[in-house]
């Protein structure tokens, strides 16, 4: 009914019992031109051909393979599906395919919904514990690099002053713990959650976005350096004068 050109002929569910089941590759395969064909193997996988993460994309024959339809391979990028389908069948076929994919989305967000909130965000106990771990152990190394700057032991590094090699350090020390939490963070998601797909569909967002959502925003870097003492020998009011730790 929402697919254009219908011909009335139900395709064979992939799930027989307990109940006929339809994948959602089913449903997008019934609006590609039926002798629409693309190979995008992303997978570092051993068997790239059958990745764990669906990742890259497989047309035959108008039928979705494996892979998600995402920005990557409908968007305006060279190669995609809208591309080879205007080279290979023309302008109109292009248009069938765009209001064929724009009712289909439509009619199953209608009866499906799509948002975010904030328990897209919240991660489980063991996540919360390596974020801290891996904040609270660069936090350490900051302080240590601190000590030796304070005790005039920090020794320059090549074409670099004191001061320079100083920000330099705590910098890499910081990104780190975001990093390290981000990754962590990345790992502990769920496919269901609606921001991954978010992320993952080229909708909106990365999953640097959700990272930083979830764990912590980390190190600001401004023009490449630390943030500047904007107030008096301080970045913010709240902090003590010449506070070069962490925090601040």
């Amino acid at each position: 009914m929402w697919v254009p050109d219908w011909d009335g002929v139900i395709p064979t569910p992939a799930i027989i019992k307990p109940r006929p089941r339809w994948t959602g590759k089913q449903m997008i395969s019934m609006i590609l031109p039926p002798n629409l064909n693309m190979e995008r193997i992303e997978s570092k996988e051993k068997d790239a051909w059958l990745p764990f993460k669906d990742d890259g994309a497989l047309i035959l024959g108008g039928e979705l393979m494996f892979g998600l339809l995402s920005k990557k391979y409908v968007g305006s990028a060279s190669g995609g599906v809208v591309h080879i389908t205007c080279n290979e069948f023309g302008p109109d076929v292009a248009l069938t395919f765009f209001n064929g994919a724009q009712r289909v989305v439509n009619y199953w967000l209608l009866h499906n919904s799509f948002s975010i909130g904030i328990g897209d965000t919240v991660p489980d106990m063991e996540t919360v514990g390596k974020i801290q771990a891996a904040v609270d152990t660069q936090k350490d190394v900051v302080a240590q690099i601190s000590k030796k700057a304070y005790d005039n032991e920090l020794e320059p590094a090549p074409g670099m002053t004191v001061r320079q090699t100083f920000e330099s350090k705590v910098m890499a020390a910081l990104n780190k713990a975001r990093d390290t939490a981000g990754n962590d963070t990345q790992d502990s998601l769920k496919d269901l959650n609606d921001a991954v797909q978010m992320a993952r569909s080229g909708s909106k967002g990365t999953t640097i976005n959700i990272a930083q959502m979830t764990a912590l925003v980390g190190q600001q870097a401004v023009e490449g350096k630390c943030i500047p003492f904007g107030f008096k020998y301080r970045t913010l009011p709240h902090f003590a004068k010449d506070d070069y730790w962490a925090p601040s």
